[in-house]
């Protein structure tokens, strides 16, 4: 039976069981990898911090997807004594399993920090947070490492669990679980969506919430807009998540790429540097779920602007984001979309930025685009640097190129993301918020710059 439809639903709501602990002095600490969606969901909602603990089951010896135990940072350890007997692990067996897991682990924590230091537990409430319990040898492992590192209270929150596993967890103060199924088999048998969550995604959600944990707000009373919202296109709803600053001034319309959705790791931290900066964003989902089936979809250019367009009319008839000034993020395909839609007689962008895209999508209109545009593209990733250096040729507009040395596609270098976001928020509060959103037409120009 499906509960959720993925990660980012699930810590949705989880956070909503955990509200009440908003205010005190909290720290959400996810598992890696899955763990950290979730828990990214739970600290934004609690205004609280986000952190890992780093923990590695002990997988029997010649059945490893089953635990006999875990260990953590510190030289936390826990075994399931009643596991090794029922199994006839030796110790020597036990040895050597956790031999190769140590090493595993302290590399895993090199690359999850990536030089980030530890957020201080001494005196707080640690909420860890996992996608879901089945035996709970790496939660309770990870209890005792929270509290080694001086966690005065350590609550377990998990989406699901079976009953069983939630008794089983001594080490916790508290537990917290959204649905205790009792036909509980795997926790991924619980979601619609349970695809691996990468490195990479852990590691920009940690530096997203780093750069600016942002609180869940509900628009009204005057205070910032932060919402999940549904947007008519033509024939379909599309789901969005809108924030917009009071007063709001300039929004950007995320256009994702390669089918991924308003959930993208890459986006949603790009999307965080830009309300730093003031300007509100609208990440949606330019193709339905049943659409994302057919790959074509992808690559309709013209469908995923005529839905980008639609999406941005909607937002200006919002009262709260009357007057903005609207800008597009396009990444990938995503991209040519964006470039697609702002050519548009009269759709008034103000901006583009360009992540990793491809113009050469909306060729036959590039010459059209009026908006001020920047093409990002990484160094290393050489053929769709080709095609943005050929689209800067075939358009009028004012424009330039930034290439972000030693980068691939998808921006996975270490500072890359954050270079290539630093680039657009730059971009974007200059022609939405600063000088250029208020002089005439600037003159048409292009430039290059390598950083």
């Amino acid at each position: 039976m499906n509960l959720f439809a993925d990660r980012i639903e699930a810590g949705r709501e989880l956070a909503r069981l955990l509200e009440r602990l908003r205010g005190q002095d909290v720290v959400v600490l996810g598992l890696p990898r899955g763990g950290v969606p979730v828990a990214y969901e739970v600290a934004q909602t609690l205004g609280a911090p986000l952190d890992v603990v780093v923990v590695r089951k002990l997988g029997v010896p010649y059945q490893p997807e089953l635990a006999m135990g875990a260990i953590g940072e510190g030289g936390a350890r826990v075994v399931d004594h009643a596991v090794l007997a029922t199994l006839g692990v030796s110790e020597d067996d036990l040895a050597e399993v956790e031999r190769q897991e140590r090493i595993e682990l302290e590399a895993r924590i090199a690359l999850l920090r990536s030089g980030r230091p530890r957020v201080d537990l001494a005196g707080r409430v640690a909420v860890i947070v996992d996608d879901g319990i089945a035996t709970g040898s790496t939660m309770r492992v990870a209890c005792k490492v929270a509290r080694t590192l001086g966690a005065a209270r350590i609550v377990v929150a998990v989406p699901v669990a079976p009953v069983e596993a939630l008794r089983d967890l001594p080490e916790a103060d508290e537990v917290v679980c959204v649905a205790t199924p009792h036909a509980f088999r795997a926790v991924g048998s619980h979601y619609r969506d349970f695809s691996p969550t990468t490195d990479e995604e852990v590691v920009v959600l940690l530096d997203a919430a780093a750069a600016r944990p942002l609180p869940v707000r509900t628009g009204d009373g005057g205070l910032d807009a932060d919402l999940d919202v549904e947007i008519p296109v033509g024939s379909v709803t599309v789901g969005a998540h809108l924030y917009l600053p009071e007063p709001a001034r300039g929004v950007v319309v995320f256009a994702h790429g390669s089918g991924s959705s308003r959930h993208s790791p890459r986006n949603r931290y790009v999307a965080d540097v830009l309300r730093q900066a003031g300007l509100g964003t609208l990440l949606l989902d330019l193709l339905g779920p049943d659409e994302e089936l057919d790959r074509s979809n992808v690559f309709d250019i013209e469908l995923l602007a005529g839905r980008l367009l639609a999406a941005t009319r909607w937002l200006r008839a919002r009262p709260d984001a009357a007057g903005c000034r609207v800008g597009y993020f396009g990444a990938s395909t995503g991209a040519g979309a964006a470039l697609w839609a702002a050519a548009e007689p009269g759709s008034d962008i103000a901006a583009v930025v360009s992540r990793g895209g491809r113009p050469d999508l909306a060729r036959a209109r590039l010459g059209e685009v009026h908006a001020p545009t920047l093409l990002v593209v990484g160094g290393a990733d050489v053929a769709v640097l080709g095609l943005n250096r050929e689209a800067m040729e075939l358009m009028r507009c004012h424009r330039e190129l930034a290439v972000v040395r030693g980068a691939t596609h998808l921006f996975e270098e270490p500072g890359a993301l954050a270079e290539a976001a630093g680039l657009a928020r730059d971009w974007f509060v200059d022609h939405l918020l600063g000088a250029a959103a208020v002089a005439p037409e600037a003159a048409v120009m292009s430039g290059y710059r390598q950083v």
